[in-house]
């Protein structure tokens, strides 16, 4: 009797989450990648056929719960709090300048936020004549992404690219410089390379890092030093917190800021325009 409860209630919870958390972040969900959407297909499916399928044991049942919903409940976005409009495809969002194309940003979002959430400053900069292509990361995991080749051989328009992004997407824009030099800048948002880029040629980087950031710590982004071009310029915004690089409110676990978001996104997107014409 206790067995075939415990079974029922991991049955229920596999077709009762991706509802409740599709409902939750209808906004995020529908506009990211549809790697999540399908996620969540997967765990109703699975919970479905659990129910049609009486004969397996219940532990069995319970680990499928187990293993399918966490990942799901964990990796539910961080969602914008202002919304900017932009040209949408499956996999990226694009934001274009008014006048000419002077360079181009590929921008790769931090883990769990959704990608809108950075519009805003990113709509900033590529007022300035960048055109912005924002990447939507499978499941909300910029590693999870392949390289950005083919997305900027889509653009030819553009005549140098540089690659960038904030926390974990920072580390995916370090990886996304090739060896051949196509990428000329590398723009880090709170973030710093795992990969030794010190002795690639021609790269230009800039590291935009947050005086209070509680997760990309001044003491992480002194230690990446090392892993960066000798010519590498370090900006530090003063009284600035991690979820300050985007628009998606606090973050558990960050920091405690002392100066306003407003105050501190002028200096993110300044520095980031900077970075920009460094690279042209």
């Amino acid at each position: 009797m206790i067995r075939a409860w415990v079974r029922r209630c991991a049955v229920a919870a596999c077709i009762a989450v991706p509802p409740v958390l599709l409902l939750l972040g209808w906004g995020p969900l529908s506009s990211a990648h549809p790697a999540h959407l399908v996620l969540l297909a997967v765990v109703e499916a699975a919970g479905i056929a659990m129910a049609l399928w009486r004969r397996g044991p219940a532990w069995l049942a319970v680990v499928l719960a187990v293993l399918l919903i966490a990942p799901a409940v964990y990796l539910q976005p961080f969602g914008a709090t202002t919304i900017v409009m932009a040209e949408n495809t499956a996999t990226t969002a694009v934001l274009r300048p008014d006048g000419p194309v002077r360079a181009g940003l590929v921008f790769h979002p931090g883990a769990r936020v959704d990608h809108r959430a950075y519009f805003p400053l990113l709509r900033r900069v590529a007022a300035e004549g960048f055109l912005v292509v924002v990447v939507k990361e499978p499941l909300g995991i910029a590693l999870l992404g392949g390289d950005t080749a083919e997305l900027r051989r889509s653009h030819p328009d553009v005549p140098v690219w540089a690659v960038g992004g904030h926390s974990l997407g920072g580390v995916a824009a370090a990886r996304d410089v090739p060896a051949d030099g196509s990428v000329r800048g590398l723009v880090l948002w709170a973030s710093y390379p795992v990969d030794d880029l010190s002795t690639r040629d021609g790269l230009t980087a800039w590291s935009i890092s947050g005086e209070r950031d509680g997760f990309t710590t001044p003491q992480d982004v002194a230690e990446s030093r090392k892993l960066l071009p000798a010519g590498t310029r370090f900006e530090v915004v003063s009284g600035a917190v991690h979820a300050y690089f985007g628009d998606y409110g606090d973050q558990p676990g960050d920091g405690v800021p002392t100066r306003s978001r407003a105050e501190a996104q002028d200096r993110i997107v300044e520095h980031t325009v900077a970075a920009l014409n460094d690279v042209i």
